[in-house]
């Protein structure tokens, strides 16, 4: 991984000092007899600057490439800002950052010398040099970051009185509780500490929000890291978030100092208005529409949440690009309708501006009532770029302005590269961009004379088009960050999300400002209806038969070349765009027969997976709706529910260990896992560990435990954390090496 990680850059030093070499060549090569072969092998190895002439000519038709293909840099340059912040999140320590920063810079550095005002190499150059300092940014701005913002996590689990101050409390129904984010001091050093605790919904009151002081007991634990490898990374998350620990509320919470009067501030407008909307309408429609309305979608039940995800309509229930957007062009028409009826504002003030200036107002409302979360300020930010360009009168809808937009959100939360927010969101704008510049769907979508039947189908055919692309654009991103992704969302999308767009947000809006004179109702049954349309478009494709594409762990390699052939295919032009078709199929053929671990053991030791071995995963205790369990099954690439260890046929289980033997390739692997911490005799736990290859235990095995090849017990698991085994390529997968030097 490490050789790996740093290969691009050291190879960018290298290909610089290889092309500036052509720089140095002659122009032209003296003709040689035919006769004189020896003699020209002689001069060969003599006379080097021929061998730099043909150098000189491959840097001359690279500038002749990137000039005829209308190369772009500004996407690419993003591009690069993107690949220095994930290149520190990939290397795993300080030395191999630094490494990465000095070969980028002297990369650029060798362009700058070499190939100044060099045979008109200018594109070439300059692009060298863009490209490694683009990378060394994105690089040292995430390092910074981290630095700035990373909250060292407590070093155990332990119980503390806390006193302290709310700084953010979300409220979930759904689930029975609700999050503070608590800000407190260590008790020995008096450093500031942050601590997010969850507070069961019978002990919640309106008293307990943002700024009131409280006292309170509760449990604590460091922030989780992977409970198995490629699973979710919550104290990666943790780290930027600023949170030292995570736990539950013991007893009674007290108030301290009351909040200050918080009438009028974002976050008591946003739970009134959520609050409000719930009281108009029932169940999940009502909580959709709070959704909608304010951003809270705590109170979503789980069981229609999982149909909107396996149908493709999760970005429904994400106040992000499709809401912003919506809210922005709407007020953006309307506003320039209207201000058009007024011929003395048309003759002397130019409309578009205005109108922008209109949509931008209430795009950041609407970003600032939802919550503001990272996902919503990034769709703003966006939208406000392209009503930039409206109002100028440029092209809205280029991979330029999405390359600024991606620029900007990264400038301000570089972490935000890694999630798989940002990674959809872009993938979907940069998919649907690049298929509308295509000139065949041009001409497709061109005005012409026809009638309204005919433009409905065209519309219709290319709004479907646009979700195909969307949904092959974004489920490899989705498998490897969920291990799970529904199949048939192209065409739920092409029901939900008109329906969503132009019916339900308008009745949403409408029904609000209706209810200022208390007559909304008639307008919030029109809503409750329009969801239950929704509901029923997402359970209907959600339970339609092979609706959901499960996958094991998906290599960073593979993930890599789908990336790079993606983006290949995107931002080039012209017929060497298709190059990027190759990564592209490769990518999707090491997905499908992405290899699904022998093993998986979690970090504490006590849940276990056995896959291929069985028509089910093999689980040693039944834990069904359990976090860790989902992982496995999740990991394991199946939703078939899991055969405990021990009602399995081949095993042998007394109330100590389980005793099984796993078919490989070339032979069999005999395995011993200890189903509780029981004490055993050290003489016959020996004994039994000498007979088998690994041995699982949640527990500290005495040395004596010596099996053949892998003893994974309490020690080795809080070294290495949650293991993926492959029996075949005797092969073992550690949390721990994925986390590298990392803070978190």
């Amino acid at each position: 991984m490490t050789t790996g990680g740093v290969s691009l850059p050291l190879s960018l030093a290298i290909v610089s000092r290889f092309l500036s070499n052509m720089c140095m060549a002659t122009r032209g090569t003296p003709s040689v007899p035919m006769g004189e072969a020896g003699e020209n092998a002689r001069e060969t190895v003599s006379r080097p600057w021929r061998m730099r002439g043909a150098m000189s000519s491959f840097a001359d038709r690279c500038e002749a490439f990137l000039a005829g293909a209308e190369f772009d840099r500004g996407p690419w340059l993003a591009v690069a800002f993107a690949l220095g912040i994930g290149l520190w999140f990939y290397l795993p320590s300080p030395d191999y950052w630094t490494a990465t920063i000095f070969a980028s810079l002297a990369a650029g550095g060798l362009a700058v010398l070499r190939w100044r005002n060099r045979d008109g190499r200018d594109y070439l150059r300059a692009s060298v040099i863009a490209v490694s300092l683009a990378l060394v940014a994105g690089l040292a701005l995430v390092w910074a970051r981290s630095a700035m913002v990373g909250a060292e996590p407590i070093p155990h689990p332990r119980f503390e009185r806390i006193d302290a101050r709310i700084l953010e409390r979300e409220e979930q129904p759904a689930e029975g509780r609700t999050r503070l984010v608590l800000a407190a001091r260590e008790r020995e050093s008096g450093s500031p500490i942050a601590y997010r605790v969850s507070l069961p919904a019978e002990q919640d009151h309106t008293d307990l929000r943002e700024g009131a002081r409280i006292r309170l007991a509760a449990r604590l634990m460091p922030p989780s890291p992977p409970i198995v490898p490629g699973a979710y990374n919550f104290a990666r998350r943790a780290w930027f978030d600023g949170l030292a620990a995570t736990g539950s509320v013991v007893g009674e919470v007290e108030l301290v100092e009351a909040a200050p009067d918080a009438a009028f501030t974002i976050s008591a407008i946003q739970r009134k208005l959520s609050a409000h909307v719930r009281d108009r309408l029932d169940d999940t429609p009502g909580a959709i529409a709070a959704t909608l309305a304010s951003g809270d979608r705590g109170a979503i039940p789980e069981h229609d949440e999982e149909a909107m995800r396996d149908a493709g309509l999760t970005h429904l229930l994400s106040i992000s690009g499709l809401h912003v957007s919506a809210i922005i062009a709407a007020t953006y028409l309307l506003a320039i309708r209207l201000l058009a009826l007024w011929p003395w504002l048309a003759l002397r003030v130019r409309l578009p501006l205005v109108a922008a200036a209109a949509a931008a107002v209430a795009g950041i409302a609407y970003t600032l009532l939802t919550g503001a979360q990272v996902p919503t300020v990034r769709s703003c930010i966006g939208a406000l770029l392209v009503l930039i360009a409206l109002a100028l009168g440029r092209e809205p809808l280029s991979l330029r302005m999405v390359a600024v937009a991606a620029c900007a959100v990264l400038a301000l939360w570089p972490e935000a590269l890694i999630g798989p927010s940002f990674q959809m969101s872009f993938a979907a704008v940069i998919a649907i961009v690049s298929l509308h510049n295509v000139q065949r769907i041009r001409e497709f979508l061109a005005p012409r004379e026809e009638g309204w039947l005919r433009r409905f189908g065209r519309r219709a055919a290319i709004l479907f088009l646009t979700g195909l692309v969307i949904e092959l654009a974004l489920m490899p991103i989705v498998l490897f960050h969920f291990h799970r992704a529904g199949l048939y969302g192209a065409a739920a999308n092409l029901f939900a999300i008109p329906l969503v767009t132009f019916v339900t947000m308008p009745l949403v809006a409408l029904a609000l400002f209706l209810d200022l004179a208390g007559v909304g109702a008639p307008v919030w049954w029109l809503v409750g209806l329009s969801l239950d349309l929704l509901l029923g478009i997402a359970h209907f494709f959600a339970e339609q038969p092979g609706s959901v594409k499960l996958a094991p762990r998906i290599g960073m390699g593979t993930m890599l070349l789908y990336l790079g052939g993606a983006l290949w295919l995107a931002l080039w032009q012209g017929r060497a765009r298709m190059w990027g078709l190759a990564p592209l199929v490769l990518s999707a053929g090491l997905i499908v027969i992405a290899p699904v671990p022998d093993l998986l053991v979690t970090r504490d030791g006590r849940d276990i997976g056995i896959a291929n071995q069985a028509d089910r995963l093999l689980v040693l205790r039944q834990s069904e709706g359990g976090y860790a369990q989902q992982n496995l099954l999740e990991l394991a690439g199946t939703d078939q529910a899991p055969l405990e260890l021990a009602e399995w046929p081949r095993s042998h289980c007394s109330r100590e260990f389980c005793r099984f033997s796993l078919d490989g390739l070339e032979r069999n692997w005999e395995v011993l896992v200890a189903r509780n911490r029981d004490q055993v005799a050290e003489r016959a736990l020996a004994a039994a560990c000498a007979r088998v290859d690994i041995v699982i235990a949640a527990r500290y095995l005495p040395r004596s435990c010596r099996p053949r090849w892998l003893k994974a017990d309490r020690g080795f698991l809080a070294r290495e954390g949650g293991l993926a085994i492959h029996l075949d390529e005797s092969r073992v997968d550690t949390v721990a090496a994925d986390q590298g030097e990392h803070g978190w």
